[in-house]
Parts: C-alpha cells; structure tokens; sequence
C-alpha cells in the first residue's frame, strides 16, 4: 500500500486544481447574490483562474526541472491553499477575482509537475496503472465540479475555496513523507520572455472578448483589448521562434496532426464545459432549483463521461486518435444540439439527455487527446506536447466563457427588446447575473406575473444560442480533427508520456 502513497499525494492535487476550474459555476448566483457582482466580474470569477493555468502551466514545467518538481509541486500547493482561503473570505468581486488568479498560479505550479512526479515514482506496470488512475482523476474533476459545488454551496459558496484548505494539507504531508524529490541535470532557466507574451496576449483576447459581452463590439475598449491581445500572441510567435529553449516549440504546430489535436483539444473545452456558467445560472435564478438541485442536474454529464472514459481508455487505444478525438467531438456537437433544444416554458428535465450525450463524447474524446498529441511529436518533445495539451484546454474553456457571454447577452437584449423592456441592455446585464429574482421581485405585483415570463423567454433564447454555437464548435472541431490528424494509433511508450530519465527541455505540464 505505501508504494501508491506517491499517486495519493498526485492525484489529490490534480483533482482539487481541476475541479476548481467548474466547482464555480453552481455558486455564481449566490456569489452574485452576496458580493453584487456584474456579469464581467462573474465571468471573470471563471476565467481568470482558467486563463492563469493555460498560460503558466508550459513555464512552470521548466522551473520543476530546474528547480525540482516535489519543490514546486509543494510550493504549487502551499500557494493555492492560501489563495483558496483568500477567495473564502473574499468581501467584494475585485479581490476575489485576484485570489483566483493566484490560486491558477498554484494550479499551474502543480499541473505542470504531475506526469514528471508520477514518471519518477513507478516504474514498468506499476508506471501504467498509475497513468490510468491518474487519468481517470483528470476525466472525473471537471464534470463532478457542478455537482459538489452545489453540496458544497448548500452551507455557503465560500465553502467552495475552504474545502481546499484540508485536502491541501493531507496532499502536503503525504506528498513530504512519500515523494522524492526529482530535477533535471542541466536544465535550461525558464522561458521568461515566452511566459510574460504568452500571457499578456493570451489575457489582452479574453479581456476584449468578456467587454464585447458587456459594453458590445463599437466598444473601443473590446476591440482594441482583442487587437493588442492578438498582436502580441503574433510577437509572443516570433520570440519563441528565435529562442534556443522556448516555453513552446511553435515549429510543432508545422505538424498537421499536431496542430489537429491543439484545436480539437481547445474546441473540446469550449463546446463541452463552458456552458455550464449559463446553464447554473438558469437553473437557479430562473427556474429556482437549489444549488444542489442544480448541481444534481449536471449528473448525467459526470456518470456517462466518467464510464465512456473508463471504456474508452481500456477499448479505444489502439484506433487512430484522429477518429477517437473527432468522434467525441461529434457527439458533443449532437448533445449540445439536444441541449439546444431548451425553451421558455422548459424544465431542467429539458436538459438530461443533452447532458448524458454530451458525457460520453467528453468520455470518448477527452482520455486520448494526450497520448494523441504525443503520439505527433519526436519522443525528446514529449513533456512540451503534454503541456501544449493542458494549455490548449483551459484557454478553450477561458476562451468558451468569454465568447458566449456575448452570445448570450445578445440574444436575450433582442428578446427583451421584442418585449418591450425599457432597457433591454441593462436588464440583460442584470439577468446575466444572476438577479433574475430581484428584478421580478422590485417589480410591481401586477407585473410581475408578465416580467417572470418575459425574462424566462430571455434567458432561455440566450441559453439556446450559446447550445447552439458550443454544437458548431464541437462540430468544426470533429471536422478539424478527422482532416487534420494523420497519426495512427498511439504507441505504448508514449501513452506513458515522457519517461522518467529523458531530457525534458520545457517539459511543460507533464
């Protein structure tokens, strides 16, 4: 028993850092409710902690083999634990958005050292079986999130952050008595340049796009965040292009196959999770579910992808990656299309097939996206495509949730324009987040009756249109992939990711 006390320790950290990116979603109406949050605040609740892992992960895997990855995988979780007891004792929206970006700081610190940790812990069929359980964690965090976020918000949403604080510590002591330490001799210093592009770039785009939400596209402060953003990812490109150890080898993505799975990889996120904001929110502030009652609403999601991933780990590895990844993708598309299938007069009910179709593409799909980026880069490049993964993955969630608020938002302004609202703009702003309640209730009796509807016509007309774009996105992702990906199965020695004595030079994510 005590030889898996090292995967105790991994896995432990990895399912807190992950269930965090959507244990969120649930709680947004009472963190609205509590701290009278805007919809740019509650989206940016979301976000930033994504944004923070997407673009720190890849430099953070250098400083581990530098520096060593028990250090800073110990360092990841010290900081998060507090950043967590910082975001439950948060007064207002600002300092609790800051919390969350520290804590995707320490998110990183520990995603970005797992694959290495569990490489230099086992060996041989011990080293497989770990992978597997370890994966099967991975595939598990974010569809639970929704679901334990709701438990958790039963007692108060800021039991969310404070349920890290003794799952950090366990992970702590039991990562101090059973890991040992790992570096790599001769370690290049970390991609300084790279990360500080990456990020700014990376974080100028979802800026631009969460104010399009708000303030709408003519907005000079929307544009013009999404054109900085984007011209310094162009200068980020050329940087890396030029550097001996770069964060991110961008000559990778020469490779068709790799590029392919970059895209279903971020698609898969976007189409698949970044509903579920809206989805809670509907949920609770306009058809009055409890946040467990809503979080339970998201269960056909967590059972069927966490049964097809088991399946589709054990049945699936030795079919070409191209047809696994774009396949799940496909059934993602058609489960969101049911999902779109919701209506003013819908209840959650509306919601369960869409839900369990839209689990098992996440099933299918979302175990074979590492092996399949290994699988299109030289071995000596193993740890950076495994972090080039987790990257493309959180920036397609942070991306999802940034463009969908401007989707949602613009469809339910028509409708209550149509409806004749008197500022439709401001009461679009309000029902996105989440004070559906407040407005009926601060309306007279006699209107109340007809302003219930007119919002529930609303919300449902936006939530339809964001099923609606996550259905094309998944389906362009499919497509993407099946005319992209060219690589066959995946080899034994790279479903295990980098082994444990190879050079890892940016072996971002491991």
């Amino acid at each position: 028993m005590r030889k898996w006390l090292p995967l105790v320790a991994i896995c432990t950290g990895t399912f807190m850092l992950l269930i965090d990116v959507t244990i969120v979603n649930v709680a947004l109406p009472d963190m609205a409710l509590d701290l009278g949050t805007s919809f740019d605040q509650l989206q940016w609740v979301v976000d930033v902690y994504a944004l923070a892992l997407s673009a720190l992960v890849l430099g953070a895997g250098s400083l581990a083999d530098l520096y060593g990855r028990r250090k800073l995988y110990l360092a990841g979780l010290l900081l998060f634990a507090v950043a967590s007891l910082a975001c439950g004792l948060a007064p207002n929206a600002e300092l609790l958005i800051v919390a969350r970006a520290v804590q995707g700081i320490g998110g990183a610190a520990m995603l970005a050292t797992t694959i290495a940790l569990i490489n230099t812990s086992y060996e041989g069929r011990d080293r497989g079986t770990a992978f597997g359980i370890w994966g099967a964690v991975v595939g598990a965090a974010a569809a639970l999130g929704p679901i334990l976020g709701g438990a958790l918000t039963e007692l108060s949403w800021r039991w969310i952050f404070f349920v890290n604080l003794p799952i950090s510590v366990l992970a702590v002591v039991v990562t101090l008595v059973a890991v040992q330490e790992a570096r790599q001799p001769g370690a290049p210093r970390p991609d300084v340049p790279g990360i500080a592009l990456f990020t700014l770039g990376a974080g100028g785009v979802v800026f631009g796009l969460v104010r399009a939400a708000v303030d709408g596209w003519g907005a000079p402060v929307a544009w013009g965040s999404l054109v900085a953003g984007l011209v310094v990812l162009a200068v980020w490109v050329l940087v890396e292009r030029r550097r001996r150890a770069p964060m991110l080898d961008v000559s990778l993505f020469a490779n068709r196959s790799f590029t392919g799975i970059m895209l279903g990889a971020l698609l898969l996120n976007a189409a698949a999770f970044s509903a579920s904001l809206y989805t809670s929110l509907w949920l609770q502030s306009v058809l009055g579910l409890s946040p467990l009652q809503g979080g339970l609403v998201f269960i056909p999601l967590s059972a069927c992808s966490f049964v097809v991933a088991a399946l589709a780990g054990r049945f699936l590895q030795t079919m070409a990656p191209r047809w696994v990844v774009g396949g799940g993708l496909m059934v993602i598309g058609v489960g969101s299309l049911l999902l779109a299938l919701v209506d003013a007069d819908s209840s959650w009910t509306v919601l369960v097939p869409g839900l369990a179709v839209l689990g098992v593409g996440v099933g299918v799909a979302n175990p074979t996206l590492a092996s399949a980026a290994l699988a299109t880069v030289p071995r000596e490049r193993s740890g950076m495509a495994s972090g080039a993964v987790n990257t493309a993955r959180q920036l397609g969630f942070a991306l999802g949730v940034a463009v969908l608020g401007s989707v949602f938002t613009a469809q339910a302004t028509a409708v209550l324009r149509d409806g004749g609202s008197p500022d439709p703009a401001g009461t679009a702003s309000a029902l996105t987040a989440g004070q559906a309640g407040q407005l009926i209730g601060s309306a007279p009796a006699e209107q109340r009756a007809g302003l219930a509807d007119l919002l529930g016509s609303a919300y449902a007309g936006g939530l339809r249109d964001v099923f609606l774009v996550c259905a094309a996105a998944a389906i362009v992702g499919g497509l993407l992939v099946f005319w992209l990906v060219r690589a066959g199965a995946p080899s034994t020695g790279h479903q295990a990711g980098p082994s444990a004595d190879q050079p890892q030079e940016a072996a971002a994510a491991r």
